[in-house]
């Protein structure tokens, strides 16, 4: 596949390296990561995810059908409110993590992960019951504005465009509907880089003009490799690596997704899951620091006392600690720390509390 973006154009314009992701033509970067990951840390970045894929539940019955597919609760979320949770297997596995939005009491949002687009939809499709629809627009972009000047710049360039939106009251985990004539805008003040700011979906033809906008705000083009280490820094997951079907939520480090506090919610997966939660498991994740030269990498063997008891499922080096960072599953406690194999050579790994960043 060689799917192309409504900012294909942009990005070229713009200078950026492209990769394939998924079928996708993406931006690595525009020149600099480093230069990118700290303009998000310290100003505004601008993030290309229209890749995502945008999933709309309607019908009476789509408030009682989701909760019965998403660990979970949407019946706690106000109107417009959004929340972190996993779609899971039988088996309490991980078939996709994902943002759900609650429009009103007849209408929910997803928005899930371009990689498992085919699977989850089929997944949703194969469990549907009642009245229930789901539709996937398109001819939609979206973008992602993320920084401690984000939600600030984002309105002047949406002001510039006319687009009359309040977003610097708009609370976070909550969004917007904004109708225009040009189409319907959606903001919500969501991200994934563990930093402020809005992720906006919009006509696709329009994405160009809101792209140049933000730029002219002075919010830095940004690509994926930036948005990995902010991520990572952020201690936030990777759906595929520190996220997959044959581990759950709570053996994942992100427990805290699965709502079991209602016991007559019978949601896929939940017997596994609320066993786990309540007697807990022994494969568990760990955030690592690495105070030594030496960079963590996904695949590297995890060691303690010269014994393998896990695996790095993601790793980096961290621009603002200036030092590798990594998430790995374990088997075994770790608390007074552990080795990670490095080219045969194991390295002595601090374990530390998420987020990274706080170690700052």
């Amino acid at each position: 596949m060689n799917l192309k973006t409504p900012l294909y154009q942009s990005h070229i314009d713009a200078g950026a390296k492209l990769v394939d992701f998924y079928g996708w033509q993406l931006p690595i970067h525009y020149g600099s990561q480093i230069d990118e990951h700290n303009s998000v840390r310290e100003s505004a970045g601008v993030f290309d995810v229209s890749h995502m894929t945008v999933i709309d539940v309607s019908g009476k019955d789509a408030q009682a059908w989701l909760r019965g597919m998403l660990t979970n609760d949407v019946a706690k979320l106000e109107p417009m409110q959004a929340l972190y949770s996993c779609l899971c297997n039988e088996e309490g596995g991980v078939i996709d993590d994902l943002i759900a939005y609650k429009l009103d009491d007849a209408k929910f949002r997803l928005i899930v992960n371009a990689g498992t687009r085919e699977k989850d939809i089929a997944w949703l499709t194969q469990h549907l019951k009642g009245d229930v629809k789901l539709d996937t627009p398109t001819a939609t972009a979206m973008l992602a504005v993320q920084g401690p000047d984000a939600v600030a710049k984002t309105a002047e360039a949406l002001d510039s465009m006319g687009v009359d939106a309040d977003i610097q009251n708009l609370k976070r985990f909550f969004a917007l509907n904004i109708v225009l004539e040009q189409g319907q805008w959606f903001i919500a003040r969501t991200g994934y880089t563990g930093e402020d700011g809005v992720e906006i979906v919009l006509p696709g033809e329009l994405a160009p003009r809101l792209f140049t906008a933000l730029i002219e705000q002075g919010v830095k083009p940004c690509g994926l490799g930036a948005r990995d280490t902010l991520r990572l820094e952020a201690g936030m997951c990777l759906y595929g690596q520190d996220l997959d079907e044959s581990h759950s939520p709570v053996q994942s480090g992100i427990g805290w997704a699965v709502d079991v506090q209602d016991r007559e919610r019978q949601f896929i997966g939940r017997d596994v899951l609320y066993e786990q939660k309540s007697t807990g498991t022994d494969v568990h994740q760990v955030a690592l620091v690495l105070n030594q030269r030496g960079i963590m990498r996904a695949g590297q063997v995890v060691q303690r006392s010269g014994k393998d008891v896990g695996t790095v499922t993601s790793g980096t080096f961290s621009p603002t600690l200036q030092k590798s960072i990594a998430l790995a599953r374990v088997n075994k406690p770790v608390a007074d720390g552990c080795d990670v194999m490095i080219r045969d050579k194991p390295l002595a790994a601090e374990p530390v509390r998420l987020p990274f960043t706080k170690l700052v």
